[in-house]
């Protein structure tokens, strides 16, 4: 099956969303992303230029690459506009082109249809995570491919034969996604597999026959099936094993559709990347790292295969010429990161993402001649790369001796003889990761004199299967004790002050600023709540149907709201708000389906209650992150204003928290 390399997501709630950036052109060859070279002055301690909300902002984000059908143009989506929108770049530079205009509501390109520069792009409403695919001509007209109430699609990609795409929805029945082949001639659909398991559907065999299939089992167990189309039979190809769990995810199809890609951690820490043969059943190790191998996929013609290795929380991409896995030479840019390579349908163009201390750009590369061209400028000009902060792995030894590593953020002028404020900043989850590379609420707390350190506690994916077991029913305890653990690091620096470390989070993150304040109320000296739980047991009543298939893993691991209820109040911060006395800030969207807004209203509302000072503002039409620059300015602004007021002042003063 032709399709866009993709990975599996690794985590179930999202992290809030960077702030972005803006673009500009390049009409020579690039050069490698800027990087400043630290002169003797650069070593010392140094106080930069702090710039503003609006400086940040004024960068942009980028992501996704499609080339047109006659490789002369990459399709991308850019919030260059507020929001997210569609734009086409030309290979040669110059500037992008928007070619769509929402307001309000992220719109996030596909692709280039095979053979003509229609395109096909999802978006939802509001935040609400209900996507339609979309198709939009040359002339501008878009049309609704998969209209109806309360129902939610996603695409897969497209036919072998180019006269199709393959998409998932949940119209048939709410906790179930079905699979389908929509022509583009006509956009006639065939409902090629009714999903009455609730599998999540990983792909389709070229020829259509196989339909891959992933099973949860639990969130640290997956299962592989495989159904036949043409015997109507499903079978498990590969399951759990006794006194053990095993997280398998398939990847991927052979081009030619006599082998099925798979990973696995069977036997192992780290998941590695494995082939099954159609014919005859037999399993081959293809690649094996030190690490988790997440996502592996082949290029649309068949003539490149990728994987993608979670290094430490940084992404390590290899690609191969799929005919002898013979290993390409990526791109000679220092110190960067690249992602999301992308190939032109003819094989002679590479696109791809690359980033260091600053944020992604587009390159396109040419495989004849070596060449390569800078398609984007997304750090404002107006920022100096030499002023932001790159990020470090820094472990420590928490309060039982497990090591728990994480991305410490040193601001310029921090110093032992200028000791700056800190933030514990907590991913979301359960089971997601912090990261190196750019985030602009990052750089911009950062930026504004203040530490960050990105916690990976106990139950972050990355670090293997054991560690992403250890916070497993213990949340709000196991997890939250690595986070006060590490202001003993923090303070250990030397140039953090220790009575000033306060905590921010997002999602799973924002329970655990919640959990913290109310749980260990004289250890964190404020805390800032990103849509996070406060009530466990609504959270989990009301999670989104489209979730259906990891609803039992997500209750095996934290508890059934029906079955757990005691402990699950035991755990939910809203239910001891009253021990809650340190400062707090809560962003919350008033569309977020995952993380209700009644979770925020109502700790706010318990707080306030008790005297604490509560600040709490509500985004409209924003979901679970805030995918708007108007959302994100206002957002990022009032925290550090409330951060300088509560953290720098004198109110983070009273009541010191012990190191």
């Amino acid at each position: 099956m032709k399709r866009s390399f993709r990975v599996l997501p690794l985590c179930l709630m999202a992290a809030f969303l960077a702030a972005g950036l803006v673009v500009g052109q390049s009409a020579a060859p690039a050069a490698p992303p800027p990087k400043a070279a630290p002169s003797a002055a650069d070593k010392a301690p140094r106080k930069v230029p702090e710039y503003t909300i609006e400086q940040f902002l004024a960068t942009t984000n980028w992501g996704g690459a499609s080339f047109s059908p006659d490789g002369r143009k990459v399709l991308t989506s850019s919030n260059k506009s507020g929001v997210f929108n569609v734009y086409s770049i030309p290979v040669e530079g110059g500037e992008p082109v928007q070619l769509t205009d929402s307001k309000v509501s992220a719109i996030l390109a596909l692709g280039y249809f095979p053979k003509d520069e229609r395109f096909l792009y999802d978006s939802d409403q509001g935040g609400n995570e209900q996507t339609h695919l979309y198709v939009q001509s040359p002339d501008g007209k878009v049309q609704d491919l998969t209209p109806g109430e309360k129902l939610k699609a996603e695409f897969i990609g497209w036919s072998d034969d180019d006269k199709a795409f393959y998409f998932i929805s949940n119209e048939r029945d709410p906790s179930a996604f079905d699979l389908y082949e929509m022509t583009l001639d006509g956009y006639a659909r065939k409902l090629l597999f009714t999903n009455e398991g609730k599998f999540d559907i990983a792909g389709i065999s070229p020829d259509r026959r196989y339909v891959a299939l992933l099973k949860t089992v639990s969130t640290n167990a997956t299962d592989i099936y495989l159904h036949d189309r043409t015997t109507g039979k499903t079978t498990l190809l590969l399951g759990q094993e006794e006194g053990a769990e095993i997280a398998s995810s398939p990847q991927d199809f052979s081009p030619d559709g006599k082998s099925l890609y798979y990973t696995t951690d069977k036997g192992a820490e780290f998941t590695y990347l494995m082939r099954y043969d159609l014919a005859t059943g037999q399993k081959s190790e293809v690649l094996r790292a030190d690490w988790d191998v997440v996502g592996a996929g082949f290029s649309r013609n068949g003539k490149y295969f990728q994987v993608l290795i979670n290094n430490d929380a940084r992404n390590e991409l290899r690609v191969f010429e799929a005919e002898g896995m013979r290993p390409m030479s990526l791109p000679s840019l220092p110190d960067a990161d690249i992602t999301g390579v992308r190939f032109s349908e003819d094989g002679k163009q590479m696109a791809f993402y690359a980033q260091n201390v600053a944020p992604s750009n587009l390159y396109v590369m040419n495989l004849e001649n070596g060449k390569i061209r800078q398609l984007t400028q997304s750090l404002n000009p107006a920022i100096d790369p030499a002023h932001l902060v790159e990020g470090k792995v820094v472990r420590f030894k928490s309060y039982d001796g497990v090591e728990v590593p994480g991305i410490l953020y040193k601001p310029h002028h921090a110093s032992p003889e200028n000791k700056v404020p800190a933030l514990l900043w907590v991913h979301g989850g359960p089971g997601g990761q912090s990261r190196i590379g750019y985030s602009g609420f990052i750089q911009f707390l950062v930026n504004h004199g203040y530490a960050v350190y990105a916690i990976n506690n106990r139950g972050s994916s990355g670090y293997g299967k054991t560690f992403f077991a250890m916070d497993d029913r213990k949340h709000g305890s196991a997890d939250l004790d690595d986070c006060v653990a590490s202001k003993k690091m923090l303070t250990g620096t030397g140039w953090v002050a220790p009575d000033k470390i306060g905590i921010v989070g997002g999602s799973y993150g924002g329970y655990m600023v919640l959990a913290a304040l109310a749980f260990r109320p004289k250890e964190f000296a404020v805390g800032v709540d990103l849509y996070g739980v406060s009530n466990w047991p609504r959270t989990l009543s009301s999670i989104p149907t489209w979730w259906e298939s990891f609803r039992q893993a997500l209750y095996k691991e934290m508890g059934d709201p029906e079955k757990d209820a005691d402990y699950l109040r035991k755990i939910s911060p809203l239910f001891h708000a009253d021990k809650i006395e340190r400062p707090l800030i809560v962003l919350q969207g008033e569309n977020d389906p995952r993380v209700l807004k009644a979770e925020s209203d109502e700790i706010v509302a318990a707080v306030r209650k008790k005297g604490v000072p509560v600040e709490y503002i509500l985004f409209p039409n924003e979901g679970h992150g805030l995918s708007r620059k108007e959302s994100q300015e206002k957002a990022y602004q009032t925290t550090l204003e409330f951060l300088d007021k509560h953290l720098k002042g004198t109110a983070a003063a009273k009541g010191a928290p012990s190191p």
